[in-house]
């Protein structure tokens, strides 16, 4: 099933999303239609919360970027109740966008290098360590899980200038490829 994604403005977006356990509802369902709501919406990740659930789980398939991207290729995975224990390294800057905020991207600076702890999708636990473009895309997805957009990672003066263009976003002023569910619309 293709969800709707939830677009900058929902409260749920917000929220610090809460940990879930192997014997939550139809979990093995959530996650084939998190999966097939990112393809759809052509992404790289997606949390719960863009799809209006406030649970900590986000999946992530890299191999749309693996032409610019090679460590990309078979970089597919499903991370629940993931926690960071680690960003270290440089700084580095890089364009992001994301699905809930259509067809706006800006120069985000994450740690070059995370040590994270999830569990997949077959509840088998990890504690993995991750750099680059795979570090970026899960630091993006994760925060998700705690109410943090890309947008609230730019300087105050950027943010500023963009306040604008998010309003606009929040009252449906935007063209997107995918089913999207405005701030005041209820989540299904």
């Amino acid at each position: 099933m293709t969800y709707p994604i939830v677009v900058y403005g929902h409260p749920v977006l917000r929220k610090v999303a809460v940990e879930i356990n192997k014997d939550y509802p139809k979990l093995n369902q959530l996650i084939e239609d998190l999966f097939e709501t990112m393809y759809h919406s052509e992404g790289l990740g997606l949390a719960a919360p863009q799809i209006g659930k406030s649970i900590r789980i986000f999946v992530i398939d890299g191999k749309p970027a693996s032409e610019d991207e090679p460590s990309l290729a078979e970089f597919k995975k499903t991370f629940i109740n993931a926690k960071i224990s680690e960003r270290c390294g440089e700084l580095q800057p890089m364009n992001e966008g994301c699905l809930s905020i259509p067809n706006l991207r800006e120069e985000v600076m994450r740690e070059s290098h995370i040590r994270i702890s999830y569990f997949d999708e077959n509840w088998q636990f990890h504690d993995e360590v991750f750099d680059g473009y795979k570090a970026r895309i899960i630091q993006h997805e994760y925060d998700h899980l705690d109410g943090i957009l890309f947008t609230d990672k730019v300087s105050p003066l950027r943010r500023r200038l963009l306040k604008s263009k998010l309003t606009a976003i929040s009252k449906g002023k935007f063209e997107a490829d995918y089913k999207t569910i405005l701030p005041g619309q209820k989540i299904k």
